[in-house]
């Protein structure tokens, strides 16, 4: 996919890398993570099918990749990603035409609905449901008239959908059922999923309420915004002394908290604009790194 677009006055093509860029691939963890925990949970008490796992992951990468270029349309035909501190956007820096991010979120949606309809023809029909509610989240997240995303409920969106709907459903998908250890890691990864959107939405405080945009930051403040994120990223630590009750070698899981506190860092020290993007990736990293480390524990224990 190619797009005219005049980038420091001159006209250039969007390329592969341009495309990568607008997909985010620093909010891949949020998409791998809960199907990761997902699996372990369900092989804790059961065989894992890596069929129905290997779905799940499609659904859930194909939904982030989706909702990233479906943000960028709709920020980018509205404006308020005109003056941001972010990495370049597709739509909002005329790299590419509307239609074409748009298009392209469809297709990524599209993606995710036909894995998600063979996952559930192979686990249970009212699956089917929980996609769809799942695609129209990712959508109506910046999109439509009135999207919740402006409403300061995305990093309520991210918990249900990329932590209880997304770890939740793959335990599901493979065992037939939840455990108590599945909704300790749904929540673990639901509130550090939404720390990774909340830490994006503090560093765009400045412009997003210069555009009108009532993100949960814009609505907390920068000083709340900050402790909020720093109770949500600790979530997953909390999870592992939870889950030590199910196999003590859950508390392997907090190794991942020296990754954390570099990511706070700039978090609690204040930092701003373009300072705080490096968070976004570490708690990424974090998030992933504990979700492996898990997983492992509970399917060999």
């Amino acid at each position: 996919m190619t797009a005219a677009a005049h980038t420091n006055g001159q006209s250039r093509s969007a390329t592969f890398a341009d495309w990568l860029e607008g997909a985010r691939p620093h909010t891949w963890a949020n998409a791998f993570a809960p199907v990761v925990v997902g699996v372990g949970a369900a092989a804790h008490h059961t065989d894992v099918s890596w069929v129905r796992a290997a779905l799940a992951l499609v659904v859930a990468w194909a939904l982030i990749i989706g909702v990233n270029f479906a943000n960028d349309y709709s920020d980018g035909i509205r404006g308020t990603d005109d003056d941001r501190s972010g990495p370049q956007r597709l739509t909002g820096s005329g790299l590419v035409p509307p239609h074409r991010v748009k298009l392209a979120a469809f297709i990524c949606f599209g993606v995710a609905g036909v894995a998600g309809l063979v996952l559930a023809l192979l686990t249970a029909w009212w699956l089917v449901l929980v996609g769809a509610a799942a695609i129209a989240g990712a959508w109506f997240y910046t999109g439509g008239k009135n999207p919740y995303g402006y409403r300061g409920l995305g990093e309520v969106a991210v918990f249900v959908f990329f932590g209880l709907v997304a770890v939740l459903g793959t335990e599901f998908s493979q065992a037939g059922r939840i455990s108590w250890m599945g909704v300790v890691g749904a929540v673990a990864i639901g509130s550090i999923s939404a720390a990774v959107n909340l830490a994006n939405n503090l560093r765009d405080i400045p412009s997003d309420t210069e555009a009108g945009k009532v993100t949960l930051a814009v609505r907390l403040g920068d000083s709340l915004t900050r402790k909020v994120w720093v109770a949500l990223a600790s979530m997953p630590l909390l999870g592992s002394i939870a889950l030590a009750f199910a196999t003590p070698l859950a508390l392997l899981g907090i190794v991942a908290a020296p990754l954390l506190f570099v990511a706070a860092q700039p978090v609690i020290r204040g930092a701003k604009g373009p300072d705080l993007i490096p968070v976004l990736g570490l708690t990424g990293r974090a998030m992933l790194m504990w979700a492996v480390v898990t997983a492992v524990v509970l399917g060999l224990n």
